[in-house]
């Protein structure tokens, strides 16, 4: 009798022997219950082993679908890249870009809110102060959602640089915050790995046993003066931070 973790095995071994390529649909449901002669409630389980473990997702609209590993590789470098104002393409497309790689930032929200106290503490601010919200979705097109953005910035900075705009910044943050007379001098990101939210798994189309790297980012002038702060959220078996080229 053949059992859910029988088929979880050797479906895990037809994708990764590139049966079904990163973005294919695998056959149904009726159809691997035919194959393995099972039943539905089988199939659903072995499948669900593997959407646990990251091969797999699952949508309404394409079915079970094998999910991409390829590593997107994000230098510290980029950030240096795009302080210029003017340019096209803001941090995340430059990295990518330059992996071959079609990335694009969408923007999913923009808010007004009050500061809490621990976001008021990075910001030098105090709690209930004025902030400028942004959600973004870091992608690999055409839908590969690889990055949770959460950006916070003060509400007069933001106003200036045309952060609280519905429109997409042209060249990236740092460009518009540059252009608007606040430049952006450092930034210290702090790195850590836990598992995902369940929200946090479906947005970036992960299982439950997929662990995610979390990074706090605080980007200060150069008098020192915070210009924002930022947490994103990435699955760790997809996103490579590199640090490149710091003094010893």
């Amino acid at each position: 009798m053949t059992s859910s973790g029988d088929i979880s095995a050797d479906l895990r071994q037809r994708i990764r022997a590139g049966e079904w390529s990163e973005g294919e649909k695998i056959p149904t449901n009726a159809e691997l219950m035919s194959a393995y002669g099972v039943s539905k409630a089988t199939v659903t389980k072995a499948v669900s082993v593997l959407a646990d473990e990251g091969l797999l997702f699952s949508s309404k609209r394409a079915g079970t679908v094998v999910r991409s590993q390829a590593p997107v590789q994000i230098p510290l470098s980029r950030y240096g890249q795009v302080l210029s104002p003017g340019g096209a393409q803001g941090p995340w497309e430059t990295a990518t870009a330059a992996q071959g790689l079609d990335g694009y930032m969408e923007l999913v929200s923009v808010e007004r809110v009050q500061a809490d106290a621990e976001t008021a503490a990075l910001l030098s601010l105090s709690e209930g102060d004025a902030l400028v919200y942004r959600f973004r979705h870091a992608l690999i097109r055409p839908t590969d959602v690889v990055q949770l953005q959460h950006a916070w910035y003060p509400g007069a900075v933001a106003e200036q640089a045309g952060l609280d705009s519905t429109g997409k910044i042209m060249g990236g943050v740092y460009g518009a915050l540059t252009a608007s007379g606040h430049r952006p001098a450092s930034a210290t990101e702090t790195v850590s790995a836990r598992m995902p939210t369940e929200d946090e798994a479906a947005q970036l189309r992960i299982g439950g046993r997929v662990a995610v790297l979390t990074l706090t980012r605080l980007t200060l002038d150069s008098s020192g003066k915070p210009l924002e702060v930022l947490r994103a959220v990435a699955p760790a078996d997809r996103l490579h931070l590199s640090y490149d080229n710091l003094p010893l």
